[in-house]
């Protein structure tokens, strides 16, 4: 039965492709996968909740009419969560073979859901995540194992996740043979606990031992949880000794993460340790110049000012998800109520996002990070020695306290001991000048930067 449900689905995939476009069903209709047809009910699987709720808001009336075109007979459509393309389970993709079931009773391991936007064709690369989405493409993209593990870190909203989606999807474009398997800490842990509680771990670590490529996201998570530690420890083991691919993500490096044990830690440093740095200006930019270049094709009535981008670039630095969260804000703001999206109506629509954003720097703290980075002492922020080796990196304070703070330049020559404002302003001009020919005070500049608005 599942495979006159194939190829029913198969035409009407056409079908649905037709009358919505390409570029909504490659969006929105070619992620889910086929479950079945019965009882007048089309099931499918999305990759995420906010796929599954889309397709029944705006698809579920051109799927079933499909259907029935086709041949089915089909009153309703129900569209779930689970897992799609890249995992491990069951189903048909629109316009994809239909894969083996497995036997009644017959254990599946599975990865977690997927976001199917979360593609490498999506992640905007900029200096900050280079590295980060080089190491990753070298892992989906290269069947032989190189770096291993590799440990992908940094803040909240940086793109961890996103890169280790990516490289789900990428392998099962590229090798759907290999099996790859995608979780959170927290999924191992709850996995493992329901594996003791059913008298069941050996069937556990059979399965998690038999991937191919494994990812486990949030790995701090199960930092002090000893039993789930221990599992962890051998699973990885097994793993590396059978040259199979090892992905991890945390929020800290291996050796800042408390309470994890030191031969994790010290497994987790062996291969490639990545930091994921904050975003830049320009990343940032290039960021929300890619979305809304997305959002302009679902929503072509919008009129939109791009000055707006350059704005949120320089107030939003916290995390990519908040800066997207501004973006698709605006879009449903003008959509809905039918105004230009220009710099008025960003400041209005955002009001709350941009007083959570507001730079909190301080002077004192620019010449505290200054001078630990020069290991000056912090009384040379404000002394009058002139010697280069002083003298430079107080330019350096200056001009980051003119660039990250709101101070006026009388006030900061004040707390720089008293120099007047056309001090600061020589100070500002010269960092300038000499960020544009000299790569050591550029790396410097956009070194401290980073710390001190992370």
């Amino acid at each position: 039965m599942l495979a006159d449900g194939v190829r029913i689905w198969d035409q009407a995939c056409s079908i649905v492709k037709t009358e919505i476009g390409p570029a909504a069903w490659g969006r929105w209709i070619e992620p889910l996968a086929f479950r079945g047809l019965a009882a007048d009910t089309a099931r499918f699987d999305a990759p995420s909740e906010f796929a599954a709720d889309w397709v029944r808001r705006h698809y579920a009336e051109e799927i079933a009419g499909a259907l029935n075109e086709a041949g089915a007979r089909c009153a309703q459509i129900e569209v779930n969560v689970g897992v799609t393309d890249a995992g491990v389970g069951v189903g048909v993709s629109a316009g994809a073979a239909a894969r083996t079931l497995p036997e009644p009773g017959e254990a599946v391991l599975r990865s977690a859901p997927l976001e199917r936007r979360f593609t490498f064709d999506q992640f905007v690369v900029g200096r900050p995540n280079e590295l980060a989405h080089a190491a990753a493409r070298r892992v989906a993209e290269d069947d032989s194992v190189v770096y291993n593990p590799v440990f992908l870190h940094g803040g909240v909203g940086l793109g961890k996740t996103h890169l280790m989606h990516a490289i789900s999807w990428r392998i099962a474009e590229r090798t759907p043979a290999r099996k790859v398997l995608y979780l959170s800490a927290e999924q191992f842990m709850y996995r493992f606990i329901q594996a003791i509680k059913k008298d069941n771990t050996m069937a556990f670590k059979e399965q998690f031992r038999s991937v191919d490529v494994l990812m486990v996201d949030d790995v701090q998570f199960i930092a002090g949880k000893n039993s789930t530690q221990i599992e962890f420890f051998h699973t990885f083991n097994a793993l590396i000794d059978s040259g199979k691919q090892i992905v991890i993500s945390g929020d800290r490096a291996p050796g800042d993460i408390e309470q994890l044990e030191e031969r994790i830690r010290s497994r987790l440093q062996w291969g490639l340790v990545v930091d994921i740095h904050p975003t830049d200006y320009e990343l940032r930019l290039g960021i929300l110049q890619s979305k809304a270049e997305e959002a302009l094709a679902r929503e072509p009535s919008v009129r939109f000012d791009p000055k707006v981008l350059e704005f949120l670039a320089h107030r939003i630095s916290s995390n990519v998800r908040v800066l997207e969260g501004a973006l698709t804000r605006l879009f449903a703001f003008a959509s809905l109520v039918g105004r230009e999206i220009t710099l008025d109506m960003a400041q209005e629509c955002l009001a709350d996002l941009l007083r959570a954003s507001d730079r909190k720097v301080t002077i004192d703290e620019i010449m505290r990070k200054v001078a630990d980075h020069y290991n000056l002492r912090l009384s040379d922020m404000t002394s009058a020695r002139r010697a280069r080796a002083v003298a430079r990196p107080r330019q350096v304070a200056m001009y980051l306290a003119k660039t990250l703070t709101s101070k006026s330049l009388p006030e900061i020559g004040r707390k720089f001991g008293g120099r007047d404002h056309t001090t600061v302003m020589h100070a500002v001009k010269r960092v300038e000048s000499l960020s544009d020919t000299d790569s050591q005070i550029a790396e410097d500049v956009e070194l401290l930067r980073r710390m001190l608005e992370a």
